[in-house]
């Protein structure tokens, strides 16, 4: 198994720059993860942020059995590989079993653990096992504190290249709440904390036999967490949403993405 890139992790846990962890939310295609991730790397460059690119190759929590998952692990490895060789970026997809999480920990630069299951053991062990970075999703069934178990339990597995995301809590129905106060409680793990935008203005099954969102207040929800402390964002983001097989009511068209990140980039500044 290919060792983990130290340098990554050096950048990503330095807090001496403010990261991005960005891509569509699902692979539709091997052109379009390379459309998206060939114009935020030269974006990210100029402004000095270390851009890891996401996408996934399944999307195994769909509302409806009719919901475009994405192509599968093995199609979905191939597209991220291609992306990694061809742009040289870092990149990221998320695992839902311990098969995925060593399939992928041959590909993938970090394993993503998701929010709906970031208590399950097993999956975690086998994640932390590739000796690749692994992002904890925070479940929005937990709070910050509850969290704080769930990296403890990562360590105790033998996770030492750990980041943790905040993505919203569950507010009622059909509705989440994002909780700055979460991110200087979340830096109690002492690992990076990555604040979820796009996710966090989710409306869970608010479209029926599909989720909706609310796609103007993510740039907003992000410029406070990264004042509140956060070491990272991520951000899912598509050409034309609108368009999207998935989350597209909440994830951010790649043209506004430019002066989304600039916005980050002065305020993660101004803190310091």
């Amino acid at each position: 198994m290919p060792k983990s890139d130290t340098g990554l992790w050096k950048r990503l846990s330095s807090r001496r720059e403010l990261f991005v962890i960005a891509g569509p939310c699902v692979i539709e295609s091997e052109a379009l993860c390379l459309e998206v991730a060939q114009k935020l790397e030269p974006v990210c460059r100029r402004l000095g942020m270390p851009l890891v690119f996401k996408a996934s190759f399944d999307k195994a929590n769909r509302t409806s059995a009719r919901s475009f998952r994405g192509p599968g692990l093995e199609a979905g490895l191939e597209v991220l590989k291609e992306v990694r060789a061809r742009t040289g970026l870092p990149v990221l997809t998320d695992v839902h079993t311990e098969e995925q999480a060593q399939m992928a920990g041959e590909v993938v630069d970090i394993l993503q653990i998701p929010a709906f299951l970031c208590r399950q053991t097993d999956l975690i062990e086998a994640a932390v096992a590739t000796g690749k970075i692994v992002n904890l999703k925070k479940g929005q069934f937990l709070s910050p504190a509850e969290m704080l178990q769930v990296v403890r339990k990562a360590r105790e597995l033998g996770g030492r290249q750990l980041l943790v995301t905040e993505r919203g809590t569950t507010f009622g129905y059909n509705n989440l709440v994002a909780d700055m106060r979460a991110i200087p409680w979340l830096r109690q793990a002492e690992c990076p904390v990555v604040f979820d935008a796009t996710h966090s203005v989710q409306l869970p099954g608010a479209g029926g036999d599909k989720s909706s969102g609310q796609r103007e207040f993510a740039p907003v929800l992000a410029r406070a967490a990264v004042a509140a402390g956060a070491d990272g964002v991520f951000i899912e983001t598509h050409p034309q949403p609108e368009a999207a097989l998935s989350d597209g009511p909440n994830m951010i068209p790649l043209a506004e993405m430019p002066l989304v990140l600039k916005s980050l980039k002065k305020i993660y500044q101004a803190r310091d």
